[in-house]
């Protein structure tokens, strides 16, 4: 288990800043083949042999999403899954959202 995925998402209320620059990386290094988009939000494509596969990875992110209170923007296709996430109270990262994908790579 990571350090991040042991941790629980907090919900935001707004108010506080996106996380910017030297702040994104030592967070993102904690994560494998997610990405940083425009300082924006986190990205990843997870690959199966087929469509039920990806669909059972979908499901299992919608329970978790759920029990974290943090829910991603999600994209089935056959064999394939997207997930984007931000803080959608401040247009941005915070550190739910590493979290939140410690604990999806977890799945």
């Amino acid at each position: 288990m990571s350090k991040l995925s042991a941790q629980n998402c907090v919900a935001c209320r707004g108010g506080v800043p996106a996380l910017k620059g030297d702040a994104i990386g030592p967070l993102l290094s904690q994560l494998e083949g997610w990405k940083v988009v425009d300082e924006h939000h986190l990205t990843k494509i997870f690959s199966f042999p087929d469509f039920a596969q990806a669909l059972a990875l979908v499901n299992r992110v919608g329970e978790l999403a759920e029990e974290q209170g943090h829910h991603p923007d999600i994209t089935l296709r056959w064999g394939e899954v997207g997930i984007d996430l931000w803080t959608h109270k401040v247009d941005g990262l915070t550190e739910s959202d590493f979290i939140m994908a410690a604990k999806i790579d977890e799945l």
